[in-house]
Parts: C-alpha cells; structure tokens; sequence
C-alpha cells in the first residue's frame, strides 16, 4: 500500500512460513451452530468460511508479516500508474481450476460483476468505483476506475475469482449446497449438512510449487464438526473429537486445562502474539432506536457497565479493556488528550457535527471497583436527566413518559456474553431500566442482524493495520437503510466518511496515520458500544502432532495462520 514490498521477486517462501514443513495428516475444527449453504459470497443462508478461504483463490495473495502487501497468485503480474487509476492484472497461463479447466481473464470479468452486483453487499463498494473493463490480452484484464482510491487495485487483487461456466443458466444469489468450483488447494470431499463438512487436499493442485504457497495448505485434510454452543465445542476437544481448539477466556485458560492429556503433553497450550489493532469488541446500540439516538444516553450505558466486575468474574481481571477502536497500535489516538497536528486540521471543518470530546479528548470511563459502581451510576443518572429522562418509583421514563426498556439480543450459547449480559441488565436496574436478555439461534440472529433488527447486541470487528475500504462497509451511512452492511449501530457521520476517504486517497504513511487516528476519534467519541476487553495473544490448545513455525507473522494467529501455516508431524 505504501513504499516497497519487503520481499524481493526471487523470494522462496513467506518469511512466516515453513517451506521444508511435512505435507500430510488432518486437523479438526470444532465450530458452535451450524451451516445451510455452500456459497460463502451472497447475503442468504449460512456457509462454513473456510469454502472461500480455501478452495478459492484469489488474483493476489497478501503476506500477513506486513501491514499490506500484495504477491502474485492467480495474476503473474499487476500494472498501475502513480495515482492508482487503474489495474491490470496478468494471469499467470498454468492457473487452473479444481476440474482442471484454465482460469480465463472471462472468469475474472464476471466474478467481479456478480460479486459486485448480486454478492454480498460487501463486494459492491469497490465494483462501483470501476467505470470499465476490458479484456487486453490472451491472459490479461483491465479495470479503470471512476473515483479516487489508492487501495482499490489491492482490494481488486483480493477479490475471489469463480468459475462463470459453473452458474451459468443457474441464479447466484440463492443459496444452494453446491460447492463452487475454485482453483484453491482444497475442494470439498464431503459434507453432512449443521453437522460437518470435510476439504481434502487436491493432489492436481496448479499452485503447489508457487513461492508464494510454499510451506502453506499443508494438512490432507482440514475437517470442521458442528456442535450445539461453545461448551461442547471445548468438550469434544478434550473428549479428541477436534484436534484444535482457540481459547477465548483466560481466566479457563489459566484454570480448567488440566486433564492428563495436558498434563503429560498430548495436547499442547501455545500463545501466539501479535501486533495488531484491538479492534471493537461489545454490546453495540442501534442508533435506529429512538432510544439510542442521543449521545448522552449511549455514554449513560457505558458508564452503567461494571467492565471491572464483568472482566473480574469471567475473566480473572487480567485482561485489559479495548480503549479505542484501533488501540494497541500507532494508528489509534491517545484516550485523554487532545487533537493536534494533522488530526486537528483533518477534524476542524467537522467542528460543529463532532461527538463531545473528539477535539479536546475522551476517554472511555472506569469504575470504581465496586459492585454497586456508585461514581458511574450517578453520572450515567445526570446525563440521562440532561436528556429529558426522569425517575418515577424507581422507573426511569424517556421524555415522553414511556418506561424505558430494551433488548440485549444474543446467540443460544455464548456463555460468556450471556453472563456478561447477565450482569449487565442487573446493573442497569440502577438507573431503573428493565433492559431484558434474549438468545435466538444462529439462523435468527443472522437473519435479525442482517436486517438491524435489534435493540442491543454483541457485536465485534476485528481491524487491520491497514485499514481500507471495509470501513466504509463498517461505518459508512449506506449502511442506516440498506440491509446486510457491518454497520449495525446505524451511523450517519460526515466526519467519519471524510476520514476513510482520506485514509484511501493518503499519499504516504504520515498522512494515512492521521486520517485513521482522526477516525479512530469520531468512532471512539460517538459511543456506540459498550467496550469489552481484548487480548494481545491467541490461546490454542492443540493435539502435540500438530506443528506450527517458530515466527508468528505481524498480525499473529489471524487470517492465513491456521491451518494455511501448520502441519501434522509424529
């Protein structure tokens, strides 16, 4: 994205990557709910993630040890300009799909319009900044672009390409339980559907010998079981139904690993570090509700959630609490202090419309340590009396008499949300709110999310080092009204939307930096959830055959580690 790429083009493998690792064996995943789908790309049904990330490929492949640089995969080649006007990828001639059927620049052509157009609302964004496409070779695509967007011909090389023979005469945007056809490592061997589906190595794969995938997809097999809710996840783990198993509470991590298998070192407990973001992890607000519209409202939430007793009780206390969307990293701003330098200037024009505290600095509350958090609960009461919220016989009532209410809509099974949840409506009960906890199943969560039909919700976002375009899907005001984005708190932010045009259109890193921490503020000071905690390792408790590098990647245990990275050794 900006400067060179580490690597040189003679380079052998990811500087990440074991290129000499054993290929063989299998690794088994434990999933919570279930799967009705094969196709991963469009909005309906549910399909297992790992049907796009690994039997697709896509034009580029992206190395993990930086924060964004692209490699060629499927394209031998990629030409721009200085400002990014265009893309023109080259296929490389040996590029192969799964029924062993060349990966035309026709392929290409329509995976980017059907994603675009019919796929998941995802794909639309970068497809309307392309004015055109056109065929410039035997193995060769160009696609000019109608906007300014430094990011789009890596957002481009990421896209996956499918098979256009494969949907012809067929309607993409219905779900079915045909697998697409894709020129990845993996085709899928078999499935039973909610249960479990199997990806076998394809042993006529044309990429095995690229630099890019040595010492990558390693495994003959990568298998996923479906289970009832995380609880009996971590149970057929330890019962040697899965062979992997990602740890989320430290507080188990540090207290209920101890059967013999542990003990005696057949299931091996390995931390990953890494350096990325914290991202956003909570109980969002949706901003559609009248309720949640005033800002004041949403900081009287936040100060009502006991994170100290919360984290205390589930967590042992050691993990620490997400400060900003992208703290735990350069790209997020200082909670407390003002805005100076090119933050100030990027915000200025916004002045007016900015959430309090995103110019001259915000940070989000602590409590007292109590259970009774009385320092936050009298301050959560005088902002809610500031709004038009009164008290009556322990009621509190909005402005126009109503007694307030809502719901904290959840998954059947999230343990650890439902009882922070738990906790959560108790402490609410000190403003006089009768907030309500409500599990649905993976299906009507989904289908209920999708279509911003909630109050409140757990809700998390993982961020990059180089955030981009999704931002726009995450935060951006298409998003109030049009069903399906990451936008869940329904908001409409000039300033925001500034900033990630901005953020794309940076000539260099100082600039990009600024805009991203400028960013970082208007989403931090707009309070639309309730901050949780975060960590900076992985936990993951695996059977001792399975191996792994030495070297975790920047970004640590994330996309393109596991199972990508690992394999199976005796």
């Amino acid at each position: 994205m900006y400067g060179e790429p580490a690597l040189p083009p003679d380079f052998v493998s990811l500087p990440h990557a074991n290129p000499d690792a054993p290929k063989g064996g299998r690794i088994v995943f434990g999933e919570s709910g279930s799967f009705d789908s094969m196709n991963p790309f469009i909005l309906k049904g549910r399909a297992p993630a790992a049907v796009a990330s690994l039997t697709v490929e896509t034009l580029m492949g992206r190395s993990y040890d930086e924060p964004f640089s692209m490699y060629g995969l499927l394209a031998e080649s990629i030409t721009t300009d200085a400002a990014r006007t265009y893309a023109e990828f080259t296929l490389r001639e040996e590029a192969r799909f799964s029924d062993g059927t060349p990966v035309t620049v026709e392929d290409v052509v329509w995976s980017f319009e059907t994603l675009g157009t019919l796929g998941n609302p995802r794909y639309h964004t970068a497809w309307n900044k392309i004015a055109k496409s056109e065929v410039t070779g035997p193995r060769s695509v160009r696609f000019t672009f109608n906007a300014q967007d430094r990011e789009l011909p890596l957002i481009l090389g990421l896209r996956p390409i499918l098979q256009k023979a494969q949907w012809e005469g067929k309607v993409f945007e219905e779900s079915t339980l045909t697998a697409p056809i894709g020129s990845g490592p993996y085709i899928v061997g078999g499935f039973d559907t909610g249960r479990y589906v199997s990806f076998k190595k394809n042993p006529d794969w044309w990429g095995k010998d690229l630099p890019f995938n040595e010492g990558q997809h390693n495994f003959d097999e990568v298998r996923f079981d479906y289970f009832g809710d995380g609880g009996v996840v971590f149970e057929a783990f330890k019962g040697g139904l899965i062979t992997s198993f990602r740890e989320t509470n430290p507080a188990k991590w540090a207290n209920s690993y101890n059967w013999p298998e542990v003990a005696s070192g057949t299931i091996v407990k390995t931390e990953v570090p890494h350096q990325r973001p914290s991202g956003i992890e909570g109980f969002v607000m949706n901003t559609r509700r009248a309720l949640f519209t005033d800002w004041r409202v949403r900081e009287a939430m936040i100060l009502a959630f006991n994170f100290e007793l919360v984290n205390q009780t589930l967590n042992g206390g050691v993990t620490p609490r997400i400060q900003s969307y992208f703290g735990n990293s350069p790209l997020g701003f200082t909670p407390g202090t003002p805005a100076t330098g090119r933050v100030l200037e990027l915000l200025e024009p916004f002045r007016a419309d900015l959430p309090p505290g995103a110019l001259d600095g915000y940070a989000v509350p602590t409590g007292d340590g109590t259970e009774a958090n009385r320092r936050n609960i009298r301050a959560a009461t005088t902002l809610l009396a500031e709004a038009g919220y009164t008290i009556d016989a322990g009621v509190l009532k909005d402005p126009a008499g109503a007694p307030v209410s809502f719901e904290i809509l959840l998954v059947n099974g999230a343990r650890d949300m439902i009882s922070a949840a738990e906790i959560y409506v108790e402490s609410l009960k000190r403003l006089g709110i009768a907030a309500r906890v409500t599990t649905v199943d993976n299906a009507q969560y989904i289908e209920r999310t999708n279509a911003y039909a909630f109050d409140m919700t757990h809700y998390i976002r993982s961020l990059s080092l180089s955030p981009g375009n999704e931002q726009t899907l995450y935060w951006g005001s298409a998003g109030v009204t049009e069903p399906g984005t990451r936008n869940w708190m329904g908001m409409n932010s000039p300033a925001a939307e500034a900033m990630i045009d901005t953020m794309l259109n940076a000539p260099d890193q100082e600039t990009f930096a600024a805009a991203t921490q400028a960013l970082d503020r208007v989403l931090t000071t707009g309070r639309y959830v309730v901050p949780m905690w975060y960590s900076d390792v992985s936990r993951l408790a695996h059977r001792k055959e399975l191996k792994f590098p030495e070297r975790p990647p920047l970004y640590g245990d994330w996309i393109g580690y596991q199972p990508e990275l690992w394999w199976y050794e005796q």
